[in-house]
């Protein structure tokens, strides 16, 4: 019984080493399908071919061009292999292509495969040797070393049942792609089905597709829908990230489409021109790569041209690695992750490569902007999770919006809420309700709760006969005005949690309990009889902590609250007078006849011009009357 396999095997090596032939000899599958390839005998683009192995289980196969002229088309379709057949002809052994092809699989992250040592029936014993030497001198030091080195003929059968039993362990071995993020397939071919209408194949990156999927191509901008799936030339009702798939879709012509576009989920990608990387100079690289210079960038199946722009450096050396954007001349589409390859401009020579750390890069300006972009690209290249990235993109922003994190993660809405709610809680990742939420940083909500906490313990000691700080005057005194939405949110949360009481929109601490009204309205008395008794001769504020018995500390608290309650004023920030003097004060106003002057209302007060100026200021600070030349009007009749 066979078994359809989210696995993807290439083979890699030098022009007319045999790599075609080796396919044809596994599958029953001519690769060259084009007739210039098979007039000239090499292959040109990509050739594909289902693989049945002794297990029954059945994987996809990725015959690529080996002449270094097609370097573009070889890095298109290793771009999507799991694992690799490094051929090598014993007759040859190793050459230029060779090595540029194991260096180029092992910048885009190919971690398992074998070498071949195909047309094994054209050399003597001595020769085979000698082309296995060379072999594992190339191989050392690289994933490839210790792996098994199988010498083989395509034309005579020998030994090819045991290159299928290496590839059979090789499923076993491989790990898995990411099935469960959205779906992203570079295109590699388009053309027109009769019946079918615009055909799209490429293998699958991430995710997985279903007939009646809604998608998108990008960066062309084009919506569509998935009319059917193919795998391995069969109808399948969806496919998965590993596989090799043809998808029909609605609504596309094959001219809207180039090479390079890819069909992802809808609303999760974006295009850029801009890329945050995780960037590597090969080891063996003759030089390295300078800040600013022009590269050649071989993303999935598009390439273009880019500069390089570090962060923390003007150059990168022979075998070092280092954060960088990649600035594009035009724009492309990236996965998370995706792995890319680097190659000089003038002369083509491949230099290095890396992962693709965020597609949405941004110039940093300044030294502090460059630092902080270092320290978060250099977290999100030690994440080695789904989990582990978006921890550490919420822990660089602090706080975000659910709908940002989407585009950042290029995670589904769906997978992104199962991650938050299922295995970031445990490592203090919180989902503020305002709005589609605020996701927050196990930090960032220590500082604010901090924040809160101690403004409310300042109120509740400043404050200590209230009930609590009124919600929004909290809200208000911490927040901007574009984050009071979520301040109140937060509050609301902090509320829910028991971290904070609510009380008729009143905010206060666990455990708090506010002094007796009584006591309180004891010193109110004491302070309104001074007051009184002083009339139009009003006390002067320093002598008031006195007559309370409090220290200035006290006095200052307790002055801010019943002023704040409307109880008291103070005067020319000198004199104490109260709500009740002062509604005398204005009484005595309305009797005064010939207009108010300080004369006037010195004599109708029995008061001295000491304290009837000050008073008579206060009233026109706080519009109740108005200075018209030497005289006073009172407003509003």
């Amino acid at each position: 019984m066979t078994e359809e396999m989210s696995l993807v095997i290439g083979t890699a090596g030098h022009i007319d080493h045999g790599k075609t032939h080796l396919v044809k000899a596994l599958t029953g599958v001519d690769c060259d399908r084009l007739s210039e390839e098979r007039k000239r005998g090499i292959t040109i683009e990509l050739g594909f071919a289902p693989l049945e192995l002794p297990s029954g289980r059945v994987v996809s196969v990725i015959d690529v061009p080996g002449h270094e002229k097609f370097i573009r088309q070889m890095v298109a379709g290793a771009s999507g292999l799991d694992a690799v057949l490094l051929v090598v002809a014993a007759d040859e052994g190793v050459m230029p292509q060779t090595r540029e092809h194991l260096d180029i699989i092992e910048l885009l992250g190919v971690r398992e495969g074998f070498v071949v040592l195909t047309k094994a029936d054209l050399v003597d014993e001595e020769m085979l040797e000698l082309a296995t030497d060379d072999v594992q001198d190339l191989v050392k030091g690289t994933f490839l070393q210790d792996k098994p080195i199988l010498a083989v003929s395509s034309v005579t059968g020998d030994n090819l049942g045991a290159v299928m039993d290496e590839m059979d362990k090789l499923v076993d071995e491989v790990v898995p792609r990411d099935r469960e993020g959205a779906f992203f397939m570079p295109i590699d071919r388009s053309f027109p089905v009769a019946g079918f209408g615009t055909v799209v194949t490429g293998t699958a990156y991430r995710g997985r597709v279903s007939q009646g999927d809604d998608m998108e191509i990008l960066p062309a901008e084009l919506d569509t829908r998935v009319r059917s799936l193919q795998v391995h030339g069969s109808s399948v009702d969806s496919a998965e990230a590993g596989q090799r798939v043809a998808m029909s879709l609605n609504g596309l012509s094959v001219d809207q489409l180039n090479r390079g576009d890819v069909v992802c989920a809808s609303g999760v990608f974006r295009a850029s021109s801009c890329l945050d990387v995780g960037l590597k100079v090969l080891p063996g690289a003759i030089e390295g790569i300078s800040h600013w210079q022009r590269l050649r960038v071989h993303l999935g199946t598009s390439d273009v041209l880019a500069r390089v722009a570090f962060l923390d450096r003007k150059e990168l050396l022979p075998g070092e690695e280092a954060v960088a954007q990649l600035v594009l001349e035009e724009p492309v589409v990236a996965s998370i992750c995706q792995r890319f390859v680097v190659r000089f401009y003038s002369p083509l020579r491949t230099i290095g490569g890396g992962e693709v750390l965020s597609p949405y890069g941004k110039k940093a300006r300044g030294r502090r902007a460059r630092e902080e972009t270092v320290a978060r690209l250099e977290a999100l290249m030690a994440s080695d999770s789904r989990e582990d990235r978006i921890a550490a993109l919420v822990d660089f922003h602090g706080r975000i919006p659910f709908d940002d994190l989407i585009v950042q993660t290029q995670e589904t809405r769906k997978g992104l809420a199962e991650i938050l709610k299922d295995r970031l809680k445990s490592r203090g990742v919180s989902v503020i309700p305002v709005g589609n939420g605020i996701i927050i940083s196990d930090g960032e909500r220590a500082r604010l709760e901090g924040s809160i906490l101690k403004r409310l313990e300042s109120f509740h000691e400043e404050h200590p006969h209230q009930e609590g700080e009124a919600a929004d005057r909290l809200v208000n005194g911490l927040f901007a005005d574009e984050d009071r939405k979520f301040g109140r949110a937060f509050v609301g949360w902090m509320v829910e949690g028991g971290v904070l009481i609510s009380k008729e929109s009143l905010l206060s601490l666990p455990g708090f309990e506010k002094e007796d009204d009584q006591a309180f309205q004891a010193k109110v008395d004491v302070l309104k009889g001074l007051c009184d008794d002083a009339g139009f001769h009003p006390p002067v504020l320093t002598d008031c902590p006195k007559a309370l018995g409090m220290d200035e500390k006290e006095f200052s608290r307790f002055l801010t609250d019943v002023r704040r309650m409307g109880l008291f004023s103070v005067v020319d920030g000198t004199f104490l007078i109260s709500s009740d003097v002062e509604r005398r004060l204005l009484s005595a106003l309305r009797e005064v006849d010939g207009g108010i002057t300080i004369a006037s209302v010195r004599d109708i007060t029995g008061s001295s011009r000491k304290f009837v100026l000050p008073l008579l200021e206060y009233l026109d600070g706080k519009g109740v009357t108005r200075r018209v030349g030497d005289r006073r009007i009172i407003l509003g009749g």
